[in-house]
C-alpha cells in the first residue's frame, strides 16, 4: 500500500476503511503484445500493442513471448492498482491456494484464462471457483486431468481436490482412499481444446459406472451417465463435497492464516473459525461476507494478533516498486 493510500484510509472508520477495500476493482485490460520489434513480428498478425489472448496459438516462440508479456501484466497490476482494493492480494492468495506453473501448464492462452479465474471469482462464490477450476484446461494439464480416462484412471487431481482444494486432511472422521477413487472415475474424460482453450467433455472416454462413496459422504451414490451426460457427474461430486462443513472450515482457516496468524488455537477454532464457516455455508459460499466479518472483528485488531504476518517476496518486490513509483 502506497503512503498516499494510508492516508486516505486513515481518514475513514475502520469500517469504510474495509468496505472500500473490499469494493470491487476494475478487471484489467487483458495482457498485450509487447515483443514485436523490428526483427521479429507476431506470427498470428497481432500487432503491437494489442492483446494476444483472442488470438490463435501461432508457434512455440511466440507463445514463449506471451507467456513473459503474462508475467510483466500480472506484475504490473499488483504494482500499478488504480484503485485501493484487496484485489490482487487475493487473486495471489487464490493462486497459492488452486497452485499451477508456467513450465507445466505451458501455453499462454491457459494461464491467462485460469488467472481470470481466480480473478472474477476472488471475493465471490468459492464453489463457483471450484467447479470452473475443476474443468480449466491450465488445471487439466497441471494435475494430468486430461490423462485420466476409464481405462487408467489418473487420481491425481481428484486427491488434490479433495487434500488441498476443498476438504484439506489430518482429521477424523474422514474421506478415505476408495472416495479419491471413484471421484477420479468421475472425472474421467476431461479434455482440452487449443482451439478455444475450454475444457471439453469426451464422453467415449468416461467411466459410465455408479459411484458409491463413504460413510462420510452418507454412502451416497453417483449414478454412472452415458453420452454427454457425463460431464453432470463431475457438478455431482461438487455438491456432494459441499454438503460438508469441513470445507468451509478448512476455506476460512486458510484465510486467517494468510491475514491474521498462522497458529489457530482451540479457542480461535471455536469462537472464530466454526462461526465463520457457517456464514460461508450460510451464504452459499460467499467469499466477501466472511472476509468482511473477518476484518472488520475485535479479534482481526487484537493486539496479540498484531506484527503476526511474514511478507512474502512478492510483497516486498511489489511493495518497493509502489513505495517508489
Amino acid at each position: 500500500m502506497k503512503y498516499e493510500d494510508v492516508l486516505a484510509l486513515r481518514t475513514m472508520t475502520m469500517e469504510q476503511a474495509v468496505d472500500e477495500l473490499l469494493s470491487p476493482q476494475t478487471i484489467p485490460s487483458p495482457p498485450v503484445n509487447n515483443y514485436n520489434t523490428a526483427t521479429y513480428n507476431d506470427p498470428t498478425g497481432v500487432p503491437l500493442d494489442d492483446t494476444w489472448v483472442n488470438a490463435p496459438y501461432g508457434d512455440s516462440t511466440v507463445n514463449s513471448y506471451r507467456l513473459l508479456s503474462m508475467t510483466n501484466w500480472w506484475i504490473g497490476n499488483m504494482i500499478y492498482q488504480p484503485q485501493r482494493r484487496i484485489t490482487e492480494k487475493m487473486v495471489f492468495f487464490w493462486h497459492n491456494h488452486f497452485a499451477t506453473e508456467y513450465p507445466t501448464v505451458a501455453y499462454a492462452h491457459m494461464l491467462y484464462n485460469h488467472h481470470m479465474i481466480l480473478r472474477n471469482n476472488a471475493l465471490g462464490n468459492f464453489k463457483t471457483m471450484v467447479t470452473q477450476v475443476t474443468k480449466d484446461p491450465a488445471m487439466l494439464r497441471y494435475l494430468n486431468g486430461y490423462l485420466n480416462t476409464k481405462t487408467a484412471p489418473d487420481e491425481n487431481y481428484a486427491r488434490e481436490l479433495f487434500e488441498l482444494f476443498t476438504l484439506g486432511k489430518n482429521y477424523k472422521p474422514i474421506y478415505t482412499e476408495d472416495d479419491i477413487k471413484a471421484a477420479a472415475k468421475i472425472l474421467t474424460g476431461w479434455r482440452y481444446s487449443t482451439t478455444t482453450w475450454a475444457g471439453v467433455f469426451n464422453a467415449n472416454l468416461h467411466d459410465t459406472s455408479s459411484k458409491t462413496f463413504s460413510s462420510f459422504f452418507a454412502n451416497k451414490t453417483i449414478t454412472g451417465k452415458t453420452g454427454t451426460a457425463g460431464a453432470q457427474e463431475t457438478d455431482e461430486l461438487i455438491d456432494m463435497i459441499f454438503t460438508k462443513q469441513e470445507v468451509a472450515k478448512y476455506i476460512v482457516r486458510n484465510l486467517y492464516r494468510f491475514f491474521v496468524y498462522y497458529d489457530i488455537d482451540t479457542t480461535t477454532e471455536f469462537n472464530i473459525i466454526i462461526p465463520l464457516a457457517q456464514m460461508m455455508m450460510n451464504t452459499n459460499w460467499q467469499i466477501k461476507p466472511v472476509l468482511e466479518a473477518l476484518l472488520k472483528s475485535e479479534h482481526f485488531y487484537d493486539t496479540l494478533n498484531m506484527d503476526c504476518v511474514i511478507r512474502t517476496p512478492i510483497d516486498y518486490v511489489v511493495g518497493t516498486f509502489r513505495t517508489f513509483d
